[in-house]
């Protein structure tokens, strides 16, 4: 049987973002695998280039007389482009997509991005004849410009280029003149665009206490044995986990191996880069949206040249092209950010798991709040659980308060704050005290709630709100269940039926007026655009340049601020009925998160959750600060209605600019399905999407159920290569999206 491998030769270059087919001789078979590297004959003249393996199939895709055949494996395997490669085939199977989309989320592109270059001007002559050369132009009073610049050359017989040319308005031109003559000669070498090069190196080295050490000295004992593993480290907030962390990453370097450290927010940068930077110094650098292109690509090749052993970032960090990559750490593991909305639709921690274990690597996984997923994993034994129960120096978790904003209805208080908030607000601005104000807008544009009674209206089928629609329904986005909407209360009949409406602004102007001298930061969207906008507001704060800080999910995760004694949640209920079954845990997360960022100092800390629903399991444990009693009543719903991870969803989303063509193709494609009969599949659907039409976009979904993720997986290559042979879908877009964090 004849054999043969699909290879791409570079994805940078449009003409050959593509692969292309090749025989694999006999000889070869053995040494060809995804990822492998091979030499291969190309183009009219055949010269002889390099590619990597991404497919090996018995199916010729081309009239096999045509095809040319693999010259030879290469003897100079860039291993970390291998492992890159095969991380990407890793992914395009178990997450869908094209080969090309896996590819380039793995490997980092260079643009046409001009190098940035240190020059210096160095002196090649004696300084005799220097001397000589410049009196004949004191003598003619001529020639100023190369009269200057033999002064400088003299002082200095090494001197910055930009010196020169901008600062002595000296031409280059008249620099040729004396590199011709022989007096000197322009040095050039690359310089790295480093985003954190100018952090003071503080000397952050933090003695472990007793419960930290314990935890370092378990994943050290494996390491040391060559054991690798993933570990959920599940530490309440402000145990000292980032102090593990960074123990765990200095015995990595120590053996002459690197490490990368997962972060959810581009907010989070700031004050573990300072962190990071104090004990490792200028071996640590950072990868985030806010990099220019140029940036980002110099941090790539900083880390494939051994420049640094450290790599910060969100999830596309995940890919530095370390060569002998030793640890992964995924911090705030919990966090949706660590799932790409953009396909392939991989989770991070998911795709470290599998890249640590090409790489012979180990993966920490470290939350207050751990994801039930990975919680339930723990416990099953495929992660290995390690706790923290205290935070450091002994302190206490903050004391919280759960406020009714029914009560505060029905006493008179309109007002977004309540009495017993306004009230502390007023006593830490009195002790000099800071104080933050979370607003939970997670799920704005969703549910309908009772004012009254708390209630939230949801769907018969799926244990989810329902979401109102412009049209003044009432719509399910899991199974399509619609209704008109309500104009009183089914429980109490009351009429004050809405949503929360105010946003961090509106917070903004209502905390001004009522406490005119507090100087107030607000971070969002709106105040973070700049570049270096978050470093800005926090290091602000953090020098307590601010007495109240206000803002979204951005200010409550992993950030330290000694001085905050005061957090005040607004709105708890808002990211508690959105249409999404992971609703509860995100709730109890963001309330835990967020009420750990008080009491961090000296002074204790207390916490005001404001709700219109107190007695809800999620916000009563978020309270208790009880992640163990918030798991064990998510999972005995998540088991009645057979949601991950006790059962694994795949959704199949279908868009067209035809409604009537992605309600055709969906229906197809369920029929299929159905007819395949596999056993324990569950299927729901097709129905409109989360939202049916954007720009002019049309949306359907089918959801999947099975207990069998690898089911899923199989199903998803048969209806992709069903597609593939039919060719006639091609006016339909068909994603996959394997346990989705949201609905679609």
């Amino acid at each position: 049987m004849a054999y043969y491998a699909n290879i791409i030769i570079d994805i940078s270059t449009g003409k050959l973002d593509r692969t292309f087919q090749y025989r694999i001789p006999e000889e070869l078979f053995a040494q060809i695998y995804p990822g492998v590297q091979v030499n291969i004959p190309f183009g009219k003249n055949n010269r002889m280039v390099s590619g990597f393996v991404i497919e090996v199939t018995d199916q010729a895709e081309y009239d096999e007389k045509k095809l040319k055949e693999i010259d030879s494996v290469a003897s100079d395997l860039v291993i970390v482009e291998t492992q890159l490669i095969a991380l990407a085939v890793w992914m395009r199977k178990n997450y869908g997509g094209t080969m090309n989309q896996a590819l380039k989320t793995v490997l980092p592109i260079k643009r046409k991005i001009k190098n940035k270059e240190k020059k210096t001007i160095v002196l090649t002559t004696d300084r005799e004849q220097v001397e000589k050369e410049l009196a004949i132009y004191q003598q003619k009073g001529t020639y100023k410009a190369r009269k200057r610049l033999l002064e400088a050359i003299l002082e200095s017989p090494e001197i910055s280029y930009e010196v020169i040319t901008q600062r002595l308005n000296i031409s280059a031109k008249v620099i040729r003149f004396f590199e011709d003559a022989g007096m000197i000669k322009v040095v050039s070498e690359a310089a790295y665009r480093n985003p954190v090069g100018q952090i003071e190196n503080r000397g952050y080295h933090k003695k472990l206490n007793e419960i930290q050490q314990h935890v370092v000295d378990e994943i050290r004992k494996d390491m040391q044995e060559d054991i690798h593993k993933t570990y959920l480290l599940h530490g309440v907030t402000g145990s000292g986990k980032t102090e593990v962390y960074m123990e765990l990453i200095a015995d990595v370097i120590e053996k002459g191996q690197q490490a990368i450290v997962l972060i959810p927010e581009i907010a989070l940068t700031y004050q573990t880069v300072i962190r990071f930077y104090g004990r490792f110094a200028d071996r640590v650098s950072i990868i985030n949206s806010k990099l220019a292109p140029g940036e980002r690509y110099d941090q790539f090749l900083r880390a494939k040249n051994g420049e640094i052993d450290i790599m910060i970032g969100p999830r596309s960090a995940l890919f530095t092209p370390f060569q002998n990559l030793g640890l992964i750490i995924i911090d705030e593991e919990h966090e949706s950010s660590y799932k790409s909305e953009t396909i392939p639709k991989y989770h991070a921690r998911e795709t470290a798991i599998e890249r640590a274990r090409m790489a012979g690597a180990s993966v920490v996984l470290g939350s207050a709040t751990p994801s039930v997923d990975s919680y339930y994993k723990a416990l099953k034994g495929e992660y290995q659980l390690l706790e923290m129960k205290e935070r450091v120096a002994e302190r206490e978790l903050p004391v919280c308060k759960v406020v009714d904003m029914r009560k505060e209805l029905y006493k008179g208080n309109r007002s977004i704050l309540s009495e017993t908030l306004e009230a502390l607000i007023e006593d830490r601005l009195y002790k000099k005290e800071q104080v933050m104000l979370f607003i939970n807008r997670r799920g704005m544009s969703g549910f309908v709630s009772c004012r009254s009674c708390g209630y939230v209206i949801k769907c018969p089928h799926c244990d989810v709100s329902l979401s109102l629609h412009k049209n003044r329904k009432m719509v399910c986005h899991y199974c399509g269940y619609e209704e008109d909407i309500v104009k009183a209360c089914p429980k109490c009949k009351s009429k004050y039926l809405g949503s929360f409406k105010a946003g961090t602004q509106k917070v903004e102007q209502v905390i001004r007026k009522r406490y005119p001298r507090a100087r107030i930061l607000r971070m969002d969207y709106d105040t973070t655009r700049g570049k270096n906008s978050y470093e800005e507001i926090l290091s602000a704060f953090s020098s307590h340049d601010a007495d109240i800080l206000i803002g979204t999910q951005m200010i409550v995760k992993g950030h330290d601020f000694p001085d905050v004694t005061l957090v005040g949640i607004l709105a708890a209920d808002m990211s508690l009925y959105v249409n999404d079954y992971r609703a509860a845990e995100r709730t109890f997360q963001l309330l835990t998160q967020a009420a750990g960022r008080a009491g961090r100092g000296n002074e204790a800390g207390e916490v005001v959750i404001q709700t219109y629903t107190p007695k809800h399991y999620s916000i009563q444990t978020a309270q208790m600060q009880d992640y163990k009693a918030f798991y064990n009543h998510e999972m005995a719903i998540r088991k009645m209605l057979s949601y991950p991870p006790v059962a694994n969803m795949a959704a199949i989303l279908f868009t067209s600019e035809q409604e009537e063509l992605s309600e055709k193709t969906a229906a197809y494609i369920a029929a299929l399905i159905q007819k395949a009969q596999i056993p324990g599949l569950t299927m729901i659907g097709p129905a409109d999407g989360r939202i049916s039409k954007i720009h002019d976009i049309y949306r359907k979904v089918i959801y999947l159920k099975h207990d069998d993720y690898a089911q899923l997986v199989d199903l998803k290559d048969r209806i992709e290569l069903f597609l593939k042979k039919r060719g006639d879908f091609t006016k339909v877009n068909i994603t996959f999206d394997f346990n989705p964090m949201s609905g679609l």
